[in-house]
């Protein structure tokens, strides 16, 4: 995904001197996934690091990319999400084991005088972890890491009413700080959780499906990496063209929720 999306950038990965990989599913504990791939790219010297937001984990990561190039402190950065969640299931749950997927995708963001990202917003609520969570990991839950059975856990008719009004708010709080109407954007590329929270959230923005990016259907919940395989799909499909205004939004445990708002 890092090598296709440096070479649709036109650069060379030693161009590259930021980056920043969303996942959930880490290759180890450490080094960085972010360093790892580092590594397979031939990159040398650059910051390298990971963000852990769950499935806004892309939208926080554009987030923090945009603001490192708008401080000055990188020109060209590889932003990646990445999962590998089969590793996280429980296949006796049809409640999760069903829903989620492995993938990745990636873009690289440019310093330019033309408009690109126009803002993102990032937020979270720590307060409602147990709807969504992996309660397992070295320092708590260890003896289910050590049987592989750290598995997702969700409350899913919770973690749906949640992301629908959340959702929405994220959407009002974009145009608003943007001076945008509801018609002024072109496309919304959601996270791919289920397809009722992306109805849910076309019918708050009053668009069409036509104008929405769905891939649920093709390779399930990916996390991290839905939001960046979406827009892939629509652009490689020649349905999003150069110059239009495009929502990306996401919400995941945490909780975690965000957008971006983009000129492509």
């Amino acid at each position: 995904a890092s090598r296709r999306a440096i070479e649709a950038a036109g650069r060379q990965p030693g161009e590259i001197d930021l980056i920043v990989v969303a996942t959930t599913t880490p290759d180890q504990v450490f080094p960085s996934t972010a360093c790892l791939l580092q590594s397979r790219l031939d990159i040398h010297g650059c910051a390298a690091f990971d963000v852990q937001a769950v499935c806004t984990g892309f939208v926080y990561a554009m987030g923090v990319a945009d603001n490192s190039i708008k401080a000055g402190s990188a020109r060209c950065a590889l932003v990646v999400g990445a999962e590998t969640f089969s590793r996280l299931l429980n296949w006796k749950d049809r409640t999760t084991c069903v829903l989620f997927g492995d993938g990745a995708g990636a873009v690289v963001l440019e310093a330019s005088d033309e408009p690109g990202i126009l803002s993102t917003h990032l937020h979270a609520d720590g307060d409602y972890a147990s709807l969504l969570q992996v309660p397992h990991g070295v320092s708590q839950g260890y003896d289910a890491m050590q049987e592989n059975a750290a598995f997702v856990e969700m409350r899913g008719n919770e973690v749906f009413k949640m992301a629908v009004n959340t959702l929405g708010r994220i959407v009002d709080e974009t145009l608003e700080k943007n001076n945008l109407r509801k018609s002024d954007i072109d496309w919304l590329i959601p996270h791919q959780a289920n397809i009722r929270i992306i109805n849910a959230t076309a019918r708050k923005l009053r668009m069409s499906l036509d104008h929405v990016v769905v891939t649920v259907q093709d390779h399930g919940n990916t996390s991290a990496a839905s939001v960046p395989l979406a827009f892939d799909a629509a652009v490689r499909e020649g349905r999003i063209k150069r110059g239009e205004t495009l929502l990306m939004e996401a919400f995941g445990g945490g909780f975690t929720w965000g957008s971006v708002l983009a000129k492509y």
